[in-house]
This record gives C-alpha cells, structure tokens and sequence, in this order.
C-alpha cells in the first residue's frame, strides 16, 4: 500500500514487497483484512431429514445425549447412509439445540468468605508412588485449609478415613494455625456424620470435638462436591506441587514416615507463601486455643493371653511378657497403640492394617519374648509365630544354614541363643550382618557364641574373708540349749 500511495503500479508494488500480484489485489480491495462471517450453508444438511421426526425428539427426551452417541445409533440402524464424515455437523446441531432449547444448566455462584469463619477438612489419595526403604507406602493425606486467606496443613494418614485420623489432623493443623475458624466444614466423611442411619447426623465424638474448640460442624449436600470446591479444588494443586518435588529430588522412596511428613511440610509452606499477607490477616483474628487437646483415638480393653499377645482389629500384636493376665486399656491412633494399665503407659508399638481377603496378621516384636524363649528354646521349632521372632532377613537367613547344618535340638538352642544376644546387643541389625558372614563360612559352637558374652576380666578378684571360728559356734549352741531348759 506504500508503494501505491507512490503511483506505482500493482504489478511493481507487489513485486517490490515480495508477494504476487493477486495478493496485492486482494490487500488494496480490502485494507483491514477483515472477513465477513458467512451466514448461508457451503452444502446440504444430511440430517435436514430426520433432525425434527427423530433427533430433536430424542434430546428433548434426553437431553444429555452426544452428537457421538446419537450418530453411533443412525449408524446402527441406517447404515451407509450417514457417513463418519458427517459427526461434525450433527455435534454442531446437538451443541445449537442444547444452547437454544435445552434445559437450564448449574449456575456456580463464588462465595465471598468472610475472613476467620470457616475451615475446611479432606482426605486425598496421593497420586505418586511412595516408598519407604523400598516398601511401598500405602497412605492418605488429610488436608486442611481456611477458606478466607488459603492457609493450608497437609499430615500423613495410614489406615483411611477414620475418627483418629480426622482428630489428630485436625488437631495438628489447628494446633501449627494457633487458632480455630468458627466453623469447621467437611463432605460426608463416614468419620463425622452417621451416613448409615435413616436419620443422618454428626457422630457424638465428632460433634464433641468441634464443641471442644468452639466450632460449628457443617457439611455440604450429600453428593454436591463443589459445596466442599475451597478444599476439593487444591487437592490437585498440593498433589502436583509433591509430584514435582519428588522430580526434583530424583527419588520417591523415603528413610522413615518422618521424613516424608518433613518432605511435605516443605511443599504445603511454599503454598502457604502465596498469600501470606491473608494469612497473616486471619492469623491475627482467630480466637486462642483451649489449652488442653480434645481425645484423637478410639479404647480399646483387652486381656493378655498366655502367649503375651492381643488382638486389635483382626490383627494379633506381641506386648510385654510382664503383662500376661492384665486388662490393658488400649488408645487406638491410625498410626500406633499405645497401651496403659491403670494411668501408666506400658507400651506403645505401630499400628498395621490387613489388606482385603488377608489372613490374619501377627505383629510379633522378638524382644517381648526373647527371655521366656530362652528358658524353653526347643519351643521356637515349631511356634506359630516363628517367622515373625526372626527380626529381619538376614537373621532369617542365619536360621536356614543353622537348621540344614545342626541336628534339631542344637539348631532351636543356637537360634534362640543367638536372638537372645541381639535383644542386648546396641546395633542387633550390624550383629546379623556379622553372623550371617561368620555362619556361612563356619558356624561357631555354642560355646564360642556364648563367650563373646563374657566380660574381658572373667576372673574378677573376690574380696577377702575370715572364716568363722567354731568355738563360737559350740557356745551358741550350748546357750540355746540352756535357755530351753530353763524355760521348761
């Protein structure tokens, strides 16, 4: 158009900008580039036929059926006659009527929180494979988070969507918050609302609990999940940002429990910068907290049998043998037991769950029972919880090269002799590691294995005494008789 402007032909202007000479025709008949939308169809309808007799009546009927679905079933009973070719066109007409005669659609409505009134609480499943010493850790996250300012709190959940575990993550966050909402919101988590009952309500330990902080319990309509949307819409946002962090970090699998839950902290307070002024806002206009925490587990009474076991939840754990014939009150967290006779704590040992259709589980802690053992060894043979005696592989290995190279009766004394020492030993996984070493060469004699025991000075010197005179021996012997006669 410049060069136009100059008086040079078509021809020589297009040629000077480097486009053809009908590019440039079109350019000068129209400058703004702009199109007319076309309102007239370039081709015949192929569903002018039976869109009103058949299609229209069928969306009217059910109106969330697919341009997809609604040319499969042309397909199915006139075939050939409407080809593939044709979908887009009948997903144009089905997306037409919807907009133009199809029924009214959910209207959201944003909500405007007013700051300090509600928090709100989830679980989720992580979406990243997680490891713990190469195991794979089967687990949850609850998350908490105020609605006004964002504030989040994520804790590592084992055993699902139980009371404990909503009262100790709710407690946690409100505990790292220094404050409480005056409302406290959740879905229909089966550990707060009665959701069996014909009359649907909040459990009498959950309502208590939000009773014990000074909050409401509320809840959103069963089944409508964007009620809960203030929580239910991060859960993808704190799963990405521990997906991306686990990239990062070029490892998923994890030292302990503990240092995962360290791994997460890191990635909820980086989400908790985003709006730290707000935060800081709702910090200050949350009421303190009660001084003492509201109960986070469930009891449990049970008796200790004679094998120094229980059973808590279709799982059998070892305890004490000193407790034998007590009733113990049993605190059941979701991750741990802790054990009490009377006020005393007596125990505490981590809780596990059986998987689906899974026999029985033992948890059988050696050490419980190492020193009954070692007065019957030729028991550990044939114990139903044998395996579980064995503390880990290696020690699992010692005892397959003992009982294939000794006869039975020496084979049940060495093992159990040698549990015995790594019951007293500081580091009992090293003492595996050095006997298996030792065993697979040759194995040591009972003997050699109860040496190491004994101290460096075994011939400790013993103080020196005086041996009694027998003289006086005689003389208490003839007073007493004196006496006798005396009294007689």
């Amino acid at each position: 158009m410049k060069h136009r402007q100059q008086d040079l032909t078509q021809s020589v202007s297009a040629a000077k900008s480097g486009i053809s000479e009908r590019s440039g025709r079109r350019i000068e008949n129209n400058p703004t580039g702009t199109v007319a939308s076309r309102q007239w169809r370039t081709r015949k309808d192929p569903y002018e036929a039976i869109w009103l007799t058949m299609l229209e009546p069928m969306l009217i009927e059910e109106p969330t059926l697919t341009g997809l679905t609604l040319w499969e079933h042309l397909d199915d009973n006139y075939p050939d006659q409407y080809p593939y070719s044709s979908l887009r066109t009948l997903q144009r007409r089905v997306k037409h009527f919807r907009h133009t005669k199809g029924p009214s659609t959910e209207v959201m409505f944003r909500q405007a929180m007013p700051i300090g009134l509600q928090g709100l609480s989830d679980f989720t499943h992580p979406d990243s494979i997680i490891t713990i010493k190469g195991k794979v850790f089967e687990h949850l996250i609850y998350h908490f988070r105020l609605a006004y300012s964002g504030w989040r709190f994520a804790k590592i959940v084992q055993g699902g969507e139980s009371y404990a575990a909503l009262s100790e993550g709710l407690q946690d966050a409100l505990m790292a918050l220094g404050g409480m909402p005056q409302e406290h919101r959740t879905d229909s988590l089966s550990a707060a609302y009665n959701n069996h009952r014909d009359k649907q309500e909040f459990t009498q330990l959950y309502k208590d609990l939000c009773a014990h902080y000074g909050m409401k319990p509320t809840r959103n309509n069963l089944g409508v999940a964007h009620e809960n949307g203030a929580i239910e819409t991060v859960h993808g946002a704190l799963k990405h940002r521990i997906r991306q962090a686990i990239k990062l970090r070029g490892s998923h699998d994890f030292e302990t429990i503990k240092d995962y839950q360290s791994f997460i902290d890191k990635s909820v307070e980086r989400l908790n910068l985003r709006t730290h002024s707000k935060i800081v806002a709702e910090k200050a206009a949350l009421p303190a907290l009660p001084i003492d925490r509201y109960v986070d587990y469930r009891c449990q009474s049970v008796k200790i049998t004679s094998t120094s076991t229980m059973t808590i939840k279709h799982v059998v754990y070892s305890v004490p043998a000193n407790l034998i014939g007590a009733i113990v009150t049993v605190r059941i967290h979701h991750d741990r037991l802790v054990g009490y006779v009377a006020q005393t704590q007596v125990f505490e040992c981590v809780r596990v769950y059986p998987k689906d259709h899974q026999e029985r589980l033992r948890v059988i802690d050696w050490r419980h029972v190492i020193a009954a053992l070692m007065q019957k060894p030729q028991a550990f043979r044939y114990s139903v919880h044998r395996e579980a005696l064995l503390p880990d592989d290696n020690y699992k290995t010692i005892w397959q090269v003992i009982d294939a190279n000794l006869d039975a009766f020496d084979a049940c004394k060495w093992m159990v002799f040698a549990l015995g020492m790594a019951a007293k030993h500081p580091n009992w996984r090293q003492l595996g590691q050095d006997l298996l070493a030792e065993v697979q060469t040759q194995i040591p004699t009972l003997i050699q294995l109860q040496s190491r025991q004994v101290p460096a000075d075994s011939n400790p010197k013993h103080p020196s005494s005086q041996q009694h005179k027998l003289t006086r021996y005689d003389q208490f012997i003839a007073n007493a008789t004196q006496a006798s006669a005396c009294y007689h």
